[in-house]
């Protein structure tokens, strides 16, 4: 069956060798089934024979789908006793209708793991995952309203099972979610909005363009929007609700360590002393190659860094000690290990997780807490036994086993079309509600900001689209100006809700307005506390201007220089700035390299915390172009830029790493990168430049540090620390970029120097 527009297509969709499913599928433009993009599965979990097997309208309402054997495998369990038709619309939905009024059955209703444009999910729905990329049958990750009205992700796993999404430590409005709702509805439209009833909405990157649009619960249980132009064109990734996909509970499956990789994204992988339960499958993930004893003299700790496990605690044991939450380990038979805390909570105390259960571990460089895994006293695992990879490999000879079913006519035909009825009714009412609170909602922004179809409340999305003149009257005509640089002027303004915002007026571009949404959409959409926050930007004509919150001490370039930041805010501004760039180059949905990491781009708030301000724009990179296609011209400031810009060799995250080392350098000396510096050696006077000067001075003795202090800075230090700031700096300044650290490395080299100073 072919929709009439040609964009969907239902039929028989092969899911095996001689096995199928009776599915509805974006139509390709070739007119070929194999490898289409499946949005509807009939029998997804009971597989038909390829021959004699038969989808059929009966003579009294009901759609059924039967096997070679004549066995029914899945119908409607539906009954008319008016004429029907079957029906294949043109935004996907098969629908069963009586004459040409009432809709007495559609596939709308019944998702499997997509929703399309224009299908409203509902209370009584639910999305399931696929077991895996190629096999189709239902997995572990549903999405559903729970009896709370809330959406959320539930993972349900051989043997665990836990609501992930929203975080489950969040409560309702922490979540930014309303509970006090009776609708229970969720829609996304052709422009790329995607609205539910408890006030969770988003918008894809691609907002405003109407393309082929899907909304999927991925099989590794992670929610994400598509998008392409027309058929045949590849899939694009347009948002996706987990950023770290480690955090979905059993994406290893137990006993298991999940970490991340910018070249291969997520790695499962057995934690030391355990191996994998099933070559071919993560989700059983690891059992033991040891016994454990009740005897608390037969077992030690190894402990692994930097890891996270959520839930299937003992219990939540604060202000202990390390010894104490050992101790009380070892008496606990069930005890599998311990998740200690060595940061201050909220009670200025550590805390201790004794863990009968190893699930959902991962690691993080940022996360302060430590694994003490529970092993034999006697046995030599290490931590390097972890770093093991699997690979997975799925049968293509893998066998459909069915299941024998017998069809029976049933005898409740004045209940079931009661209920049919009933439920009709009840949806109908749902979606006039829904019209009516869309019509109101665009009654009142159109009141605020003009016909714009596509401005959409700030309280609503967070993030919005300005018009020019709003942005004009917001600074009084571009009148105060509080920043110059390459990409533009940054002006003062205050927005119509009386926030003072930063407003950055863009040289003309030759950037289309399609590419330039797609790129500040995407940015406007990072959330960590090291990066400024972006309000909104304006698209309007040849106008190109970005919205920032406001910072009030300025940048750093206007501070360090003065005495107000002394050594401990100095350590604290350079850690907060590796963190900011170590989570756009590893943990966004694109990569974006700064390109131009200086003084003047990191800013400082009212507590002097750090913000990378400036990012992204143009230097978005597909997590798959890991070739790095080269720049069109060469980015960045003199004397912070990395030596692969003046050699013409690829451009990798290492450019950002390079100037950073620089600033921090500047940080510490007082000097500017651009500067000569004289230095004596014998009778002769040597020429040079600032990474010289400092490497010598590192050669030259063991008080080399005190030597590079900038001596304007009033108040102590910490030796420590300041030396490992400069060692980290002069290791990211490298020429040779495979030498330099990433900058999540550069993160963990200098939390860990604070952490050995505090203790």
């Amino acid at each position: 069956m072919l929709s009439p527009n040609g964009m969907f297509s239902a039929g028989f969709y092969a899911v095996g060798d001689n096995a199928y499913s009776f599915a509805i599928w974006f139509s390709e433009s070739n007119g070929q089934t194999q490898n289409a993009t499946v949005v509807w599965m009939a029998n997804r979990d009971q597989a038909v024979n390829g021959m004699r097997s038969k989808l059929s309208l009966l003579d009294k309402g009901n759609l059924a789908l039967t096997d070679a054997d004549g066995s029914l495998v899945w119908s409607t369990n539906t009954v008319s006793l008016s004429p029907v038709h079957l029906s294949l619309n043109d935004v996907g939905n098969l629908v069963l209708r009586v004459g040409e009024g009432v809709i007495l059955w559609q596939s709308f209703d019944f998702p499997t793991d997509t929703l399309v444009p224009q299908q409203v999910f509902t209370r009584y729905a639910k999305l399931v995952s696929s077991r895996s990329e190629t096999n189709k049958s239902s997995g572990f990750y549903s999405l559903f309203f729970d009896s709370d009205n809330i959406l959320r992700l539930l993972y349900d796993g051989p043997e665990a099972s836990g609501l992930y999404w929203p975080d489950p430590w969040l409560l309702a409005w922490q979540a930014n979610r309303a509970g006090y709702n009776n609708s229970r509805v969720a829609a996304m439209d052709s422009l790329g909005n995607f609205s539910s009833s408890d006030d969770f909405t988003f918008m894809t990157s691609d907002y405003g363009t109407v393309m082929q649009r899907r909304v999927t619960v991925d099989y590794d249980g992670n929610i994400r929007a598509y998008s392409r132009r027309h058929g045949g064109h590849k899939w694009t990734i347009t948002w996706q609700a987990k950023s770290r996909p480690c955090r979905i509970h059993g994406i290893c499956g137990p006993n298991s360590l999940c970490s991340y990789s910018t070249n291969s994204g997520i790695k499962c992988t057995c934690l030391p002393g355990y191996k994998m339960k099933n070559d071919g499958d993560w989700a059983y993930g690891c059992v033991p190659k040891f016994s454990l004893s009740c005897n608390k003299t037969e077992s030690s700790f190894l402990v692994i860094s930097n890891v996270e496990l959520y839930g299937y605690d003992y219990g939540i044991m604060a202000n202990y000690t390390l010894d104490q939450c050992k101790e009380l380990c070892l008496q606990l038979c069930g005890c599998k290990g311990i998740q200690y805390s060595n940061e201050l909570n909220a009670l200025g105390t550590y805390t201790c997780y004794p863990k009968l259960q190893l699930q959902n571990a991962y690691r993080t460089p940022y996360y302060r807490a430590y694994l003490y895994l529970k092993l034999p006293a006697n046995s030599s695992y290490s931590h390097d036994e972890s770093i093991d990879e699997y690979s997975l490999s799925c049968s293509p000879n893998s066998k459909v086993t069915q299941l024998e079913r017998a069809y029976d006519k049933g005898h409740g035909n004045r209940y079931v079309k009661f209920m049919v009825w009933f439920a009709a009714g009840v949806g109908g009412l749902e979606i006039l509600c829904i019209f009516l609170v869309w019509y109101f909602l665009g009654r009142t922004r159109q009141q605020y900001f003009g016909s714009d179809a596509r401005v959409y409340d700030l309280a609503l999305t967070g993030f919005r689209k300005f018009s020019y003149s709003e942005l004009k009257h917001a600074t009084k005509g571009f009148s105060e100006e509080i920043g110059r640089g390459g990409g533009g002027t940054v002006y003062k303004g205050v927005l119509w809700d009386e926030r003072v915002a930063a407003i950055k007026r863009l040289k003309e571009a030759n950037q289309g307005e399609e590419d330039f949404l797609a790129e500040v959409s995407i940015i406007g959409r990072l959330n960590h506390m090291n990066l400024i926050e972006m309000w909104g930007y304006c698209a309007d004509g040849k106008h190109r201007l970005l919205v920032y919150e406001y910072l009030e001490h300025g940048s750093l370039a206007e501070n360090i220089k003065s005495n107000r930041l002394d050594w401990t805010k100095r350590f604290d501004i350079a850690l907060g700035t590796a963190k900011g760039l170590a989570y756009i180059h590893e943990e966004c949905l694109e990569w974006i390299l700064h390109c131009d990491v200086k003084p003047h781009n990191i800013l400082l708030d009212s507590n002097y915390h750090p913000k990378v301000a400036d990012f992204g724009l143009s230097k978005l990179r597909s997590r798959n172009d890991t070739k790095y296609s080269s720049f069109s011209r060469i980015r960045g400031t003199r004397g912070y830029m990395a030596p692969e810009w003046v050699f013409n060799q690829p451009i990798t995250s290492k450019v950002d790493v390079y100037s950073y080392g620089i600033v921090i350098l500047e940080m510490i000396t007082g000097m500017s990168a651009t500067m000569d510096i004289y230095a004596t050696s014998g009778v002769q006077k040597q020429h040079l430049s600032l990474v010289a000067w400092l490497r010598e001075k590192q050669n030259n003795g063991s008080s080399w540090v005190d030597e590079i202090l900038d001596r304007t800075i009033r108040g102590g230090y910490e030796e420590s620390k300041m030396e490992a700031l400069a060692r980290v700096a002069l290791q990211c300044v490298e020429e040779e970029r495979d030498k330099r650290p990433t900058m999540s490395q550069v993160v963990e080299m200098l939390q860990k120097c604070s952490r050995e100073d505090d203790n």
